[in-house]
């Protein structure tokens, strides 16, 4: 994967489909390759049976466009591939290309999209347009699609349970993996496992210690140097594998087992873990068994870390019924915590993971959980309930008239035109609809009265907006960014707030509501004509 100095994915020229390319070589036989030509990139559904999706991608997409160009190896490569006696001023054309005369309209990064909003609108010559589909779906679709499957996913787990995103070693490869990392953080998440989002894009990182590290121990290893001074730094260091000890024995009395029971491996390698991340120590507690192992051998080091002064972060669970064990552990927590008068070990957190989906999320996340941390990885960066978006990037103009897409099936119908978006919202500032015009006509007004037609109705509809709000912004004008992109953090910020707006009907994860998408009059009466065989 490679990545600019931002990390950002730098997708090259040659990322497409061949079609692309021989309908390249199409529009410059024709002489039409420098025609103005807008396209739209949109999807017809809302993915996961849901009736929201979040628009992400956008900070690839403009990067990509503003590095587009092909190299002489990549013409050299078209050449190779297309008709041997294709015109040579063909490839110089493509070698000539970039994205200077190119202008692009999106939503912003974060922003809920729903069916037949554009996501982007980009213009420009009709050859050069043509040849970007692809890279922009391949950026745009998948990115959008972890990001609604993250939002669904923090839905569901509400607000204050903390979402672990660990799905690298799971995902379709490096490219997956990274771009699932930023997105599900733009979705909802609050980290990553991965590294490499946090050196490249900023994204939180967690993680601490894994079964192969805890069975790596027999109890048989002599730390180096097992003495570890006390977290004031004032006071003789202490020898943190004695000490481990002694609480042990009175920990096993509590709890009604014997000292031999937890397994030395285990305790020297939770002891090891303590001495290198002392102020950040959490046990992993189900290598052998959680009661009579885990447990014992994480409360003896966490209380001798507690006698110099630090404070474990956790323990984690990875098997078995992992929202019982978790209230059994919490419990155990409460009376150890008494009985040694150590009232912060009530508080300590309780991480799980172990193939989390959304209806085990679900129970996990329950009045009465005593779960605060969730890890999860495959639901949530191969979207098993959806692995694919389903974005299209249609034409909708050419030379300034407008094109549109007629076929048997309905649903594959396009909107002609170039078109512009509004949202129209309630005096509370939720949403209501989501209305598409006609460039050309004047913008709706808050308080205006306004006849609509929504989608797949049979009759007109009046609205009245309390405030209205432009959907597609300028980003990208003649090649040149309009303005600075929102960071990571904004636009994760702006999803969030932006599902705060839209009603719980809305939001609900089975059978929602489905969010109204209208056509201005105007609109409704282009596409009647041009579907019935009219003038343009």
């Amino acid at each position: 994967m490679e990545l600019d100095g931002e990390g950002r994915a730098v997708v090259r020229p040659l990322l497409t489909d061949l079609y692309q390319v021989t309908m390249a070589l199409g529009y410059w036989r024709a002489g039409r390759a420098c025609e103005a030509a807008e396209f739209e990139l949109f999807f017809r559904r809302c993915p996961f049976g849901g009736s929201f999706a979040l628009a992400a991608g956008l900070r690839d997409c403009i990067c990509f466009l503003r590095s587009f160009r092909l190299q002489d190896a990549d013409v050299q490569f078209l050449a190779s591939v297309l008709p041997p006696d294709t015109d040579p001023e063909f490839f110089e054309h493509l070698r000539a290309l970039d994205c200077s005369g190119v202008t692009v309209r999106a939503l912003p990064e974060g922003s809920l999209a729903f069916p037949g909003v554009p996501l982007l609108q980009v213009s420009g010559p009709l050859l050069l347009v043509q040849l970007l589909e692809t890279p922009l779906l391949c950026l745009v679709s998948y990115a959008s699609l972890v990001a609604t499957n993250a939002a669904r996913l923090r839905l569901i787990a509400g607000p204050d349970k903390r979402l672990l995103e660990m799905g690298l070693r799971r995902a379709q490869g490096p490219d997956g993996g990274f771009t699932a990392s930023i997105y599900s953080y733009l979705g909802g998440f609050n980290s990553s496992s991965n590294t490499l989002s946090r050196q490249l894009r900023g994204v939180p990182v967690a993680g601490t210690l894994a079964h192969s590290f805890v069975t790596s121990f027999s109890g048989s290893e002599v730390p180096p140097d097992p003495m570890l001074a006390p977290a004031s730094s004032e006071g003789p260091r202490v020898d943190l594998m004695a000490s481990v000890n002694l609480w042990l024995k009175r920990v096993c009395i509590h709890l009604g087992l014997k000292v031999q029971e937890p397994h030395p491996g285990e305790r020297a390698a939770f002891v090891a873990y303590a001495l290198a991340f002392p102020r950040a120590f959490q046990g992993l507690l189900d290598s052998y068994s959680v009661r009579r192992s885990g447990l014992p051998n994480f409360l003896a080091v966490a209380l001798a870390l507690g006698e110099l002064g630090y404070r474990a972060v956790g323990v984690r669970l990875d098997s078995g019924d992992l929202l019982q064990q978790a209230q059994e552990i919490r419990g155990i927590f409460r009376t150890v915590g008494a009985q040694f008068q150590v009232p912060w070990l009530e508080s300590v957190p309780i991480a799980v993971s172990n193939n989390i989906d959304e209806k085990e999320l679900a129970r996990l996340a329950q009045k009465g959980s005593e779960v605060n941390i969730i890890g999860i990885g495959t639901s949530v960066v191969t979207c098993p309930k959806q692995p694919s978006m389903g974005c299209v990037y249609k034409l909708v103009s050419v030379g300034g008239q407008p094109r549109m897409k007629l076929t048997e099936d309905p649903e594959k119908q396009t909107l002609p035109g170039s078109k512009a978006a509004f949202r129209f919202l309630g005096s509370d500032g939720s949403f209501l609809l989501d209305l598409l015009q006609l460039a050309e006509e004047p913008p709706p007004k808050a308080g205006q009265e306004l006849r609509v037609w929504p989608q797949g109705a049979q009759e007109p509809c009046t609205v009245k907006p309390a405030q209205v709000e432009l959907l597609l912004r300028l980003c990208l004008q003649q090649g040149q960014l309009c303005e600075p992109l929102p960071s990571l953090e904004e636009s994760r910020t702006f999803a969030q707030q932006s599902l705060s707006r839209l009603n719980p009907a809305h939001k609900q994860l089975q059978s929602p509501t489905v969010y109204p998408v209208a056509l201005s009059e105007k609109l409704r009466a282009l596409v009647d004509n041009l579907s019935a065989g009219g003038p343009l």
